[in-house]
């Protein structure tokens, strides 16, 4: 794994490498994406079909066929292993609690004038989620998305998927069952969330649409963006590990590859202020690939998008790991803790060495739909809030409107919207 430090010569430019890597070429594939939209604007199922056979392999003969049966959500639920059905109620349960925490709370607040305002907290009535399938299937992504619907009093959960060859994962399937999911597609890709921004003749529109995907995926939320809410375009994978001297090498090599095993385009970047411990963790890496099932596409991530930098400092490391704004950071330091104060971006915080990356991924509660490619400077993680919204409450007394109006109507006069001051000055004068 490659080895730089930040006394190099040429490290600014090496820097500025790595934080290009995490920009998406949404721009090279705008044109498909959009064609893709317009037909499912314009077609419905034909284009879903079509799409379905081109991408997935496989032939819809019917409308039925997009669909999947609750049953079947429940057979598998119930074929599956007793432990494995014991890990996804305990995985379902920790998420459920942390995500309650999030609820905002509606309110309303009392003038002495009587003026009475306030905010109304409600959900969307419609979520749509997307889920990963393809190189491998995600049910935990499932449990990540459906459950802060579920909190937040969603009445309708639409979800797509892709399935090749007309296959769909068991444990996804059963995660469906378990979340309660009614409504859920054999549709992939850029058409799964045109589908679900525009609606077809089988798959209803939402109002918001939220979950992780390829750049296909993100390109077509960022385009139906204002037709629905979504919640965030999210990039390849990523982790960033801020080191010091206490760290142990073989921790830090395999969770640096917990990334890596995504795909190809996954990012993993440690910052170290020790050369010996970027040294051995390098040499770690290479071990623990050689045992890895997925070898070839972490192989590749690592030799293209893998870095260790060896920083004079802590806080020049910190200062580094905050431009990076890393989907995950973990922070394998003697006291992590203390430097929490000083991480400003990441999209979820790992702290001390033994809470690897993947216990956020599947157990621990916090959502693992992230923010990526430096967003973690301004989006958040995916939570309770993203399938609701507030209304502002306002009520005015005749004191109040008293008191108050000249100055709204000087305001609206300031502005030249006439017909805004008089229908304020009208109730002065009543």
């Amino acid at each position: 794994m490659k080895i730089i430090n930040t006394k190099d010569v040429n490290f600014k430019n090496d820097f500025d490498d790595i934080l290009a890597r995490a920009k998406s070429d949404i721009k090279g594939v705008s044109s498909i994406v959009m064609n893709i939209i317009d037909e499912i604007v314009e077609e419905g199922n034909v284009a879903l079909k079509k799409h379905i056979s081109k991408f997935d392999n496989w032939e819809v003969n019917s409308d039925d066929d997009l669909m999947i049966c609750p049953k079947q959500m429940q057979k598998a639920y119930e074929n599956i292993d007793e432990n494995l059905r014991n890990a996804l109620h305990t995985a379902y349960d920790r998420i459920k609690k942390y995500h309650e925490k999030q609820l905002p709370k509606s309110w309303i607040d009392f003038e002495s004038n009587g003026t009475i305002l306030g905010q109304k907290v409600s959900p969307v009535d419609r979520a749509g989620l997307y889920i990963p399938g393809g190189k491998a299937a995600y049910p935990s992504s499932l449990l990540m998305n459906a459950i802060p619907a579920i909190v937040a009093g969603v009445e309708e959960i639409v979800v797509c998927t892709p399935t090749p060859d007309n296959e769909v994962n068991e444990l996804l399937l059963a995660a469906c069952h378990l979340c309660g999911i009614k409504k859920a597609y054999k549709v992939g890709g850029a058409s799964a969330v045109a589908a679900m921004a525009y609606g077809t003749q089988t798959i209803p529109k939402v109002d918001v649409i939220t979950g992780p995907g390829n750049i296909f995926v993100a390109t077509a939320k960022k385009l139906v963006f204002g037709e629905v809410n979504i919640d965030m375009i999210a990039g390849p994978s990523e982790i960033g590990i801020l080191a010091d001297s206490s760290a142990k090498p073989k921790y830090l090599a395999i969770d640096l590859l917990s990334q890596a095993e995504h795909d190809e385009m996954a990012s993993s970047i440690m910052i170290t202020t020790d050369e010996e411990v970027a040294k051995q963790t390098s040499i770690e890496v290479e071990n623990y690939l050689k045992t890895l099932e997925r070898e070839t596409i972490a192989r590749t991530s690592i030799e293209n998008r893998g870095v260790i930098i060896v920083a004079s400092s802590m806080e020049e490391a910190i200062d580094l790991m905050n431009i990076i704004a890393p989907e995950h950071l973990e922070v394998m330091t003697q006291n992590a803790f203390e430097l929490l104060p000083y991480i400003k971006h990441a999209g979820a915080i790992f702290l001390g060495e033994n809470t690897p990356e993947p216990i956020g991924d599947y157990i621990a509660g916090p959502n693992h739909t992230l923010p990526t490619g430096s967003t973690a400077k301004f989006y958040s993680p995916l939570n309770v809030e993203n399938f609701m919204k507030k209304s502002s409450i306002i009520n005015f007394s005749k004191n109040a409107i008293n008191e108050l109006g000249e100055a709204c109507a000087l305001l609206a006069d300031t502005e030249g919207l006439t017909a805004h001051a008089k229908s304020v000055r009208v109730r002065l004068e009543d």
